[in-house]
């Protein structure tokens, strides 16, 4: 069970829940497309590794 309230993306204050509903919604695939649609990972980066273990999560990778 994930903490949809976790923030991922300190520099846009992205949650979890967020990055997950974007991803299940839009049927993202990459941390390019996350940040298109949610700005998480777009700041200083730091993030990204985070984005990818949720997306490989709900892609099932």
């Amino acid at each position: 069970m994930s903490n949809r309230d976790e923030i991922i993306c300190d520099c846009f204050s992205v949650s979890r829940g967020t990055i997950e509903d974007a991803i299940r919604e839009k049927g993202l695939k990459s941390v390019e497309e996350v940040g298109q649609a949610t700005d998480a990972g777009t700041g200083c980066g730091g993030c990204q590794e985070k984005i990818q273990a949720i997306l490989d999560e709900i892609n099932g990778k």
